[in-house]
C-alpha cells in the first residue's frame, strides 16, 4: 500500500491523481471480472451436475472429463467470486483514503523528483 505515498512524495499531487484514476478504472474492471468469472464457473459445475437439459446431459455424468474440468473451475472460481472481487473494492477505497490523509504533506513536500507541485 505504498503506491500512493511513493507517487505523491516522489512525483507530486498530479501524478497521484493519475495513479488514483488508473487504480479506480482498472480495479473496478478487475473486480467485476473476477466476481462474474467466479460465479460463471461455479454455476457451470452446477449446470453439469443437475443434468436437467439435453445439453447438460451431453456434457457427461459426474466423473467425466467435462465434469472434472468443471470441478476445477469451481475450485478456482469460488475464491475469485468470494474474495478477490470484493477485496479489490476495498483496495480502491483504501488508496483514496490514504491519499486524502497524506494530501497536505504531498502538497507541501511532494514532487521531489520533478520540482514540486505547481
Amino acid at each position: 500500500m505504498l503506491t500512493p505515498i511513493i507517487a505523491g512524495y516522489l512525483f507530486g499531487v498530479y501524478t497521484l491523481a493519475g495513479v488514483l484514476a488508473g487504480a479506480l478504472v482498472s480495479g473496478v474492471q478487475m473486480a467485476i471480472s473476477a466476481s462474474n468469472t467466479g460465479g460463471a464457473w461455479d454455476n457451470a459445475k452446477k449446470f453439469i451436475e443437475a443434468g436437467n437439459t439435453e445439453q447438460s446431459r451431453a456434457l457427461g455424468p459426474k466423473g467425466s472429463a467435462c465434469h472434472k474440468a468443471a470441478v476445477i473451475g469451481d475450485t478456482v472460481g469460488d475464491p475469485l467470486k468470494d474474495t478477490s472481487g470484493p477485496s479489490l473494492n476495498i483496495l480502491i477505497k483504501l488508496m483514496a483514503v490514504e491519499s486524502l490523509v497524506f494530501a497536505p504533506f504531498f502538497k507541501e513536500h511532494g514532487g521531489i523528483l520533478f520540482g514540486g507541485n505547481s
